[in-house]
């Protein structure tokens, strides 16, 4: 029995020998047909900058890593498995004495078509130049150097020491002098590292702009220019960059601009009536044509005290012998304008050239397309805002020749899109009120201009809000602490405001308490000060007899408001003032959207277009200190915002269109409804009723809410 067991299973392994040579033997057999072709190398690296093998080797801040891709042109499969090669690496370089130093590596065998790569160890001497080479083994056969023609050797060299701090230095602004140079006045700032490799410097001017600047040759010193925006310490941190990337410790650069130097010409314009020329605070005195009238109106909130008017005519303009600024090199102008029409172009100031204008600041009025203000400087020209009829407008051009561009500045906010424009020098006269064109003066310009100014310098963007502002004039401030019988007085003995029946003056609990006296009633402290307005939601409010704010101009609501949760049921009106068929405006509270409204409809007509902006805020409860809201109409920017405890977003800012004079008193506490009676009467709170004639700053808004007025320097 066991013989025969032993039988088959000897019989059983010469049949699965013979399987098995009958199925390797034709591979086999075709494998040993076939040509080995050796493998190939490519894609070298030194770290990830490639293979230099030029003249120039690559530099390089740290051991690199050499790396190298193998491939192979007949891959053989003949065992199941791909093919598997190696790549050996070798490196060398001469010694300070000459002699020949050669290193190699070999990777462990990998599948093709992978990186293979190598750390060159510590030792590898700095400063050196160090070629390198590699090769692949695909376990029959060797490929080529990679150094072998038409290939070459890839060169580098490990820099081991980090280039030295840079020396800074300005003529304009001496490190820690005080003081030098100028807000808005370019200075140059030249860096120099004492090494030989440094192809680079970085820099950053504290709270101000970064980049890099390259020296025309490696090692050399590199020049920027730089114009501070304040002034004050300022501090430039410089790096220097060799060839291999390392950076050098930063130089700190302190240096402190003084204040920006006053206009290199200005005329105010507010000469006396019948004067025959403009007396010049800098610069000289400009002759008047017989179509100027001095003594004109001034904008309100500005320094200004007159203007002048010019007429039209070719008569209406002043000049002067010569320029008014190089505007060959940088250079700003400005002036307060207020037109008397819309309808033509007018020029409020240009530069004679001898073929025409070097600058204009102007209206165009295309007679296809709406009037806008503009700024031309040669052939470049900007354009942007909307000047209206009758309304008073700061214009500023700039031109700054390290960036090439021209600006427009309009109200303090640029508009349009700056231009590309090239310097144009002149040495004709300055115009203001007409333009020199090809058949003579033209455009002339028809209405008021103020406070003519020329700047050989930038107009920092404080500067230039700082021109544009019209500081507001406080109306009136009732913060509802007494009641003389039916009135509550304006703090400063201006008109009082008028009780209705359900509004009254509310001190506080301060005649009985609560706890000892069961009978008290629970009552509210008062939300700022003393007192409040109370208005029970019927027909309660307060009011004026005329008009008080001007909405077709710029002005400013302020107001705290409280209404407690439980009456927070329906639309309910803080301020509203009417024209003559509906509210120019109306502050509610929506309770559809726990949101306090501002609606501004677009012209004095039943159901007109309505702007409407909000901001999202619940009622604080009887007990809460109220909400401090704030609406701000800036008729220059044609914009509205509302704000609730100083804060506003995009939702509580709007673009309107030009606003209309309303001739109905101020309400507090109620509304016009559709039919012409009133409405949305308030059930709560008011207090601290604030209205100024202008549109107060963003950053002024936070001192409203008080029982003193913020102080609008």
């Amino acid at each position: 029995m066991a013989g025969r067991v032993r039988k088959r299973r000897a019989l059983l392994g010469s049949c699965l020998a013979a399987l098995l040579v009958g199925a390797v033997t034709p591979s086999a057999s075709y494998a040993a047909e076939q040509e080995n072709l050796p493998p190939a190398v490519q894609d070298l690296q030194t770290q990830s900058g490639g293979c230099a093998s030029g003249d120039e080797p690559q530099y390089v801040r740290f051991y690199p890593v050499l790396k190298a891709r193998l491939t192979d042109p007949a891959e053989d499969d003949r065992v199941g498995y791909p093919e598997r090669v190696t790549a050996e690496f070798e490196v060398w370089w001469s010694d300070l004495d000459g002699t020949e130093q050669r290193r190699s590596w070999t990777t462990s065998p990998t599948p093709v078509d992978r990186v293979h790569s190598i750390i060159l160890p510590s030792d590898i001497p700095s400063d050196t130049v160090i070629s390198w080479h590699v090769r692949a083994n695909d376990g029959a056969a060797y490929s080529p150097w990679s150094a072998e023609a038409p290939g070459a050797a890839c060169r580098f060299v490990y820099d081991g020491e980090a280039p030295a701090p840079p020396v800074v230095n300005s003529p304009e602004y001496p490190a820690d002098t005080w003081w030098g140079g100028g807000v808005g006045t370019y200075g140059s700032f030249t860096m120099h590292s004492p090494s030989a490799d440094v192809v680079e410097y970085r820099y950053t001017f504290l709270g101000g702009p970064s980049g890099t600047v390259r020296p025309a040759e490696m090692g050399g010193p590199a020049t920027i220019r730089y114009a501070p925006l304040s002034r004050g310490p300022k501090v430039l941190s410089v790096n220097a960059v060799d060839r291999a990337g390392r950076t050098s410790a930063r130089t700190d650069y302190t240096f402190h601009p003084d204040v920006a130097s006053t206009p290199v010409s200005r005329w105010k314009l507010d000469d006396a009536a019948g004067s025959t020329s403009a007396a010049a605070e800098a610069g000289e005195a400009a002759r008047a044509g017989r179509g100027v009238t001095f003594g004109g109106p001034a904008p309100s909130g500005t320094p200004l005290t007159s203007t002048v008017a010019l007429d039209g005519s070719r008569h209406g303009f002043l000049t002067t012998a010569g320029p008014a600024v190089d505007s060959g090199k940088t250079f700003a102008v400005g002036a307060w304008v207020r037109p008397a029409r819309g309808d033509r172009s007018m020029t409020v100031l240009s530069q004679d050239t001898t073929s025409g204008p070097a600058y204009a600041l102007a209206l165009e009025a295309p007679r296809n397309a709406g009037a806008s203000w503009s700024f031309t400087l040669g052939e470049a020209k900007v354009t942007g805002g909307a000047p209206e009829a009758g309304e008073w407008a700061y214009l500023l051009g700039l031109y700054d020749t390290e960036t090439g561009y021209a600006q427009l500045f309009v109200n303090g906010h640029e508009v349009g899109t700056k231009a590309e424009a090239a310097p144009v020098g002149a040495d004709g006269a300055f115009q203001i009120g007409r333009v020199l064109g090809a058949k003579g003066y033209h455009q002339r310009w028809h209405g008021d201009i103020g406070d003519v100014r020329a700047y050989d310098r930038l107009v920092v963007p404080s500067e230039v809000t700082g021109l544009a502002h019209r500081t507001p004039r406080l109306l009136g401030h009732w913060s509802f602490s007494t009641a003389d019988g039916a009135t509550t007085p304006e703090n400063a003995g201006g008109t009082p405001l008028r009780l209705a029946p359900g509004a009254s003056i509310h001190r506080g609990p301060d005649s009985c308490a609560p706890d000892a006296d069961p009978d008290c009633p629970s009552q509210p402290y008062p939300l700022v000060g003393e007192g409040h307005l109370q208005l029970d939601g019927e027909g309660g409010h307060a009011a004026l007899d005329t008009p008080l704010v001007d909405t077709g101009d710029s002005f400013t609501l302020g107001v705290v408001a409280r209404i407690g949760p439980e009456d927070a049921t329906r639309p309910m009106t803080v301020l509203s003032q009417a024209g003559e068929h509906i509210d120019a405006f109306k502050l509610r509270y929506d309770p559809a959207r726990y949101a306090w409204q501002l609606i501004m409809p677009e012209r004095d007509e039943a159901g007109a277009p309505e702007t409407v902006v909000a901001q999202i805020t619940m009622p604080d409860g009887t007990n809460g200190s109220g909400t401090r809201l704030a609406v701000v109409y800036d008729d220059a920017t044609d914009t509205v915002k509302l704000f609730a405890d100083g804060y506003t977003d995009a939702d509580g800012t709007a673009h309107v269109r030009d606003g209309w004079a309303s001739s109905g008193p101020l309400q507090v506490g109620r509304a016009h409804t559709a039919d012409g009676g009133w409405g949305e009467h308030l059930r709560g709170q008011v207090d601290e009723l604030q209205v100024y004639a202008g549109a107060l700053r963003d950053e002024d808004i936070i001192g409203l809410g008080a029982e003193t007025d913020p102080c609008l320097c």
